[in-house]
C-alpha cells in the first residue's frame, strides 16, 4: 500500500507542470492571440472608421454594397436550411443504419474539406458552364443561369458548407446510441414522433451548433464563390469578393467598412455560440 501511494504521489508530482511552465504557455497564448487576431481585428475597424461615422455609413449604403449585403444574407438563408435538413438525414443514416459503401459515404462527406474551394468551384464551373450538356439543358428547359449567376453561388456554397452539421451530429450520436429511439419504436411510436421528442431534444445543442458554423462559412465563403460569380458588379458580388474588389480599387474606406460588417457578423456568431454554451451547461 504504501509502495502505490509513493508511487501515484510521484507520478502526480512528474506530470504537474511547474508554476513557471503555466505562465509560459499564458503569456505565448496571449501573445499569440493578440498578434494574430486581436490587433488585426481592431484595424480593420479603425481603417472603416477612420474617415468618419458619415464616410463609414455613406460607404456602406452605397447600392453596390447594399446589394452585395442582401446577396450575402440570401445565400446565407438559403443554404441554413438546406444544409441542415441534409446534415441531420446524413448524420441519421450513418448512425442509425448500416448498408453496403456506409464507410465510402463517410469518406466523402469530408470532400468539401479536402478540397480547395477554388477547386470546388472550378467543378461547378466545368460541370454546369454555358457550353456544357448541363448549362445548355436548365438554359433551355427552365431558362436558368448556373454559373455567373445567384444559383451557381448557392450551389457553390452548399458545397462547402454541407459537411458541417452532420459532422457535428455524428460523434454524438454514435456516443448517445439508439436504445431510447428503439424504446419509444416499441411502445408504438412512429419514425415522425421518435425524431421529434427522442432525437431532436438529443442532438439539438450540437444542431444549434453545426447551424451557427454553417452561417458563418457561407458568409464568410470566398474561393469557391469567386470562380462561379463572374465578379459582375450589382449582381454577382458577395460581401468578400466586394471586399476584394474595393481594395483592389483603392477604395479602402468601402473595403475596410464592409470588412468591419463581416467581421462584426462573425463576432456575433461566437457571442451566439457562447450564449448557447452557458445556456447547455446550466
Amino acid at each position: 500500500m504504501k509502495n502505490l501511494t509513493s508511487y501515484s504521489y510521484q507520478k502526480n508530482s512528474a506530470t504537474k507542470d511547474s508554476p513557471y511552465v503555466k505562465w509560459l504557455l499564458i503569456g505565448i497564448a496571449i501573445c499569440f492571440m493578440t498578434i494574430m487576431l486581436i490587433v488585426p481585428l481592431l484595424v480593420v475597424f479603425y481603417e472603416a472608421f477612420k474617415e468618419g461615422l458619415l464616410v463609414y455609413i455613406a460607404s456602406l449604403a452605397d447600392p453596390d454594397a447594399l446589394y452585395t449585403i442582401k446577396l450575402t444574407l440570401t445565400t446565407a438563408l438559403i443554404t441554413l436550411p438546406i444544409n441542415t435538413v441534409i446534415g441531420v438525414a446524413m448524420a441519421y443514416l450513418i448512425t442509425r443504419h448500416e448498408f453496403w459503401g456506409k464507410s465510402l459515404i463517410t469518406t466523402l462527406l469530408d470532400l468539401p474539406f479536402a478540397i480547395s474551394p477554388v477547386v470546388a468551384g472550378l467543378m461547378f464551373v466545368l460541370l454546369f458552364g454555358a457550353n456544357t450538356v448541363l448549362g445548355k439543358f436548365f438554359a433551355a428547359t427552365f431558362n436558368i443561369q448556373i454559373i455567373f449567376a445567384t444559383t451557381g453561388i448557392v450551389l457553390a456554397t452548399l458545397f462547402v458548407t454541407f459537411p458541417l452539421i452532420a459532422r457535428e451530429l455524428i460523434p454524438l450520436m454514435q456516443s448517445q446510441g439508439s436504445g431510447e429511439e428503439e424504446a419509444a419504436l416499441t411502445l408504438g411510436a412512429n419514425g415522425w414522433q421518435m425524431f421529434w421528442h427522442i432525437t431532436l431534444p438529443n442532438i439539438k445543442w450540437a444542431l444549434l451548433y453545426g447551424m451557427i458554423l454553417t452561417n458563418a462559412r457561407a458568409m464568410g465563403e470566398f474561393g469557391a464563390v469567386s470562380v462561379v460569380s463572374g465578379h459582375i458588379r450589382g449582381e454577382t458580388n458577395t460581401m468578400p469578393l466586394m471586399i476584394e474588389i474595393a481594395y483592389n480599387d483603392y477604395a479602402f474606406t468601402a473595403a475596410f467598412a464592409l470588412s468591419s460588417l463581416l467581421a462584426l457578423l462573425a463576432l456575433l456568431t461566437l457571442i451566439l455560440q457562447t450564449l448557447m454554451n452557458k445556456t447547455k451547461n446550466l
